[in-house]
């Protein structure tokens, strides 16, 4: 009898469905618990889930986590003693510094035994407990069982090991570099980060984008390059759809107003854009398709070239309609921004302020990050 190694996937929504999955996973957690977040703030949750893994390694579980230096910037210092003491690992990603302060792990990742793995948009902070609509930030995850997430747990120790983030040439390995694609039935996993190379992420939406007739982008931060504009206008003139959905509310104002310089260029091409409403918008999710886009990258430079970012697609018949279930729902609690309604409310000082904020995020942040990246050490 063969065993099935087909990866199985369900879809979580907001923290009131993805928190307690995951920490459900690390109380089941029989050898393995991996964590990699970007975001680590203090409260009640993340003491939840220190206090999981906690306990987790005192029935002898191997426990590692692993958060960047900025996104945990508010821990105490001896946050992690308890986890610490009973023998948990704990490192931050790229320790903070002047010449190197630009480079960020955005990363999403919890692997349990090799075997379960979650990806997603999702931060352990206050902000993102509640169901999306009510209260709390709206979000995405994906729960990943099978060989998907064997290699989702290779990728945490590739990084993991080289935490202190002193040196680059480990981004330039073929095999273990930042920049890679990994193959599996139904899914390919596909990392990305700073330095040369292209994009697996961006080389593997073009390729989608070229044949698509159906297209929808919830994310949370959007300044897509000129090429994946181009591509997505390219859809709605050979007869297909395009529907975005943006942030009404934002926890950053100046990535929503760079953002919304793009809208009456994309208004005009017949793209459709739609703002969710109840709660800050922080998912990332595309489908292009029958093939589905989840995990820690929104569409702008900063995740498209600067920061590490993990993305999972999957082409699969109940995944893909349930993600077009998920979208409908979101667009229904969001509104649809006409371009008549958008050309009659932007006056010339919001044009000003949306102009100057994609100049900042195209241009002033990567230079400063490419800056910081030529000067690390080979």
């Amino acid at each position: 009898m063969q065993t099935d190694t087909r990866p199985q996937h369900e879809w979580l929504l907001a923290g009131d469905e993805i928190f307690p999955a995951m920490l459900a996973a690390m109380a089941a957690a029989r050898s393995t618990i991996c964590l990699e977040i970007y975001i680590y703030a203090p409260g009640r949750l993340a003491d939840r889930f220190r206090a999981a893994m906690t306990a987790a390694r005192q029935r002898g579980v191997a426990v590692r986590v692993l958060v960047d230096a900025v996104g945990s910037i508010m821990l105490a210092k001896d946050y992690w003693r308890p986890l610490c003491e009973a023998g948990g690992e704990v490192r931050l990603f790229n320790p903070v510094a002047l010449n190197r302060f630009w480079i960020r792990n955005h990363r999403k990742l919890l692997v349990c035994d090799g075997h379960t793995a979650f990806v997603g948009g999702f931060n352990i902070a206050p902000e993102y407990e509640g169901d999306g609509i009510k209260r709390g930030w709206w979000d995405v995850g994906l729960k990943i069982t099978g060989p998907v997430a064997a290699q989702l747990a290779v990728s945490f120790e590739e990084m993991f090991a080289r935490a202190e983030f002193r040196h680059k040439h480990f981004a330039r390995l073929r095999k273990t570099g930042a920049k890679k694609s990994v193959a599996l039935p139904n899914d390919q996993i596909l990392y990305s980060g700073p330095g040369r190379g292209l994009s697996p992420f961006k080389h593997s939406l073009h390729a989608d984008l070229a044949r698509a007739a159906d297209v929808q982008i919830m994310v949370a931060y959007f300044l897509p390059p000129l090429r994946l504009r181009r591509a997505l206008l390219r859809v709605v003139r050979r007869g297909g759809r395009v529907r975005l959905i943006l942030a009404g509310k934002t926890d950053v104002r100046l990535a929503k107003l760079a953002a919304q310089s793009l809208y009456r260029r994309l208004l005009k091409g017949k793209i459709e854009i739609y703002e969710y409403q109840p709660q800050i918008l922080h998912a990332k999710l595309i489908m292009v398709d029958e093939a589905v886009y989840v995990g820690s990258s929104n569409l702008d430079p900063r995740s498209l070239h600067i920061n590490y970012e993990l993305m999972v697609r999957v082409r699969d018949e109940t995944v893909t309609a349930e993600a077009r279930t998920l979208l409908a729902a979101s667009l229904a609690q969001s509104r649809r921004v006409s371009a008549e309604e958008w050309r009659q409310s932007r006056t010339f000082y919001d044009g000003l302020k949306q102009r100057w904020a994609a100049f900042l995020l195209n241009r002033i942040d990567p230079y400063l990050a490419r800056r910081q990246w030529r000067s690390l050490p080979e």
